[in-house]
């Protein structure tokens, strides 16, 4: 780098923070690889909508199958964890708490159970609809 300006390659190509050789786009995935995070996204359902989120927004435009599931994954997880999350709150009310961390446990282990129905259909490269799903991420 010289006087604040990136270094110039050989053809008059910038050469900020690129290696040699290195492309510019993220390679797409191979389809072992789309079918294999579109079934990690869905196995994240044990954690809440986190692992969803960061499959959807990492690898949505590397692999159409893997854009596909994370977003229903995460359409499916994202309010049941924000109604866990509320409902785990609650649980800390005395005399009605204990409902809700009923409520809450039985929501993660509805959320467990279809995530990992879920997962089991993608990896055979089936696509997979949840019965109840706010699609609210188009």
């Amino acid at each position: 780098m010289t006087n604040g300006h990136p270094d110039k390659t050989a053809d008059g190509a910038e050469a900020a923070g690129r290696f040699e050789g290195s492309s510019p786009a993220p390679l797409p995935l191979t389809p072992s690889e789309d079918r294999q995070w579109a079934m990690i996204s869905h196995f994240g359902c044990i954690l809440g909508f986190i692992p969803a989120a960061i499959i959807y927004y990492v690898y949505r435009d590397r692999g159409p199958f893997t854009a596909q599931e994370s977003k229903e994954a995460l359409n499916f997880a994202l309010p049941l964890t924000v109604l866990a999350m509320l409902a785990n709150l609650l649980a800390l009310i005395p005399f009605i708490g204990g409902f809700f961390a009923i409520l809450a446990v039985g929501i993660w282990l509805y959320l467990t159970v279809c995530g990992v129905i879920a997962g089991i259909e993608t990896n055979k490269g089936r696509p997979y609809r949840y019965l109840l799903n706010f699609r609210m991420i188009k």
